[in-house]
């Protein structure tokens, strides 16, 4: 017998909130589930192992980017699938695997789904399903955070984006699979298991979780009219024909900066550093996928 847990981040918000999603798994069978709740992201994995001792199948995790980042730590390397309930801002990882921001219909592909195997990130011991990166996306996001993110959405990114197309590049030395690769001065370096990332752009487009390799991206752009002009190169889904935007990939990396740089993990920003040391741990989480042959709501099982 299936055994589902819960584990929500109960700042977040999707539709009825925690109340409907209790009703919709009851509708659906889960009459008394595992239930979990956490004022931040942070203190999620401490409720999820207790969840996975318990004997959990399937946690569905409540929240954003950040919130799944902190689960996928604890469940990678683990049977235990785990059902994305997108009630963050962004929700990066449900975009990329086609999970729509609808309540019934999370549930639905949590409990009916198909089961996917992804690999993930790890940057200085700590996994990352989305991407991972130092420079301009890493103060973007940390500015954005807080007060702000929670009055203006998706608004606050591009806010504290223009704020800080102003930054400083800063020399970086990296390596790919033990290669020479890249140094220069750089405004942004970022590694992606996915393809979609800010505002649901397309970075990389060959990216794919389940490859076994990690995408890296950097941007040497100085000042707002070299950003413009990268950012529109973008968001027309040809990044790499901008003269300032360098892309690879491979299974490990290793990034020095010449100074330390804030950097950041699925939208969570992390304490500054000025050495990176990333790598792709392939087929590592399960995840609760839409039935690509059937339609949202009525998918079937595995």
């Amino acid at each position: 017998m299936t055994s589902v847990a819960v584990v929500a981040h109960a700042g977040k918000q999707l539709g009825g909130g925690l109340p409907e999603l209790r009703a919709k798994l009851a509708e659906r069978g889960v009459a008394d589930p595992l239930w979990f709740e956490v004022p931040k992201s942070k203190r999620a994995p401490k409720q999820l192992e207790r969840a996975v001792q318990a004997g959990a199948d399937i946690v569905f995790v409540w929240g954003g980017d950040g919130m799944v980042q902190r689960c996928v730590d604890v469940l990678a390397g683990t049977s235990v699938a785990m059902a994305i309930v997108p009630a963050g801002t962004a929700n990066l990882l449900a975009s990329n695997l086609g999970i729509p921001i609808d309540l019934a219909a999370a549930v639905d592909i949590g409990l009916r789904g198909r089961r996917r195997v992804l690999d993930v990130g790890v940057v200085n011991d700590e996994r990352f399903a989305v991407m991972a990166g130092g420079g301009f996306d890493a103060r973007m996001i940390r500015d954005a955070d807080g007060s702000l993110k929670d009055r203006m959405g998706r608004l606050a990114y591009v806010i504290t984006g223009v704020r800080n197309l102003q930054s400083q590049r800063v020399k970086v030395r990296i390596r790919v699979d033990g290669e020479k690769w890249f140094k220069g001065d750089a405004s942004c370096v970022l590694m992606a298991n996915v393809g979609k990332v800010f505002g649901g752009i397309t970075v990389f487009d060959d990216a794919d979780p389940s490859d076994g390799a990690l995408e890296l991206g950097v941007v040497t752009a100085d000042g707002a009219w070299q950003w413009t002009r990268t950012l529109a190169r973008t968001a027309s889904g040809a990044p790499e024909r901008s003269p300032f935007v360098h892309l690879t990939r491979g299974r490990a990396f290793d990034i020095k900066w010449d100074k330390k740089v804030p950097y950041e993990l699925d939208g969570g920003d992390r304490p500054a550093a000025r050495r990176l040391k990333a790598s792709v741990e392939a087929r590592a989480v399960v995840v609760c996928v839409p039935d690509a042959d059937r339609d949202v709501g009525d998918v079937a099982s595995a």
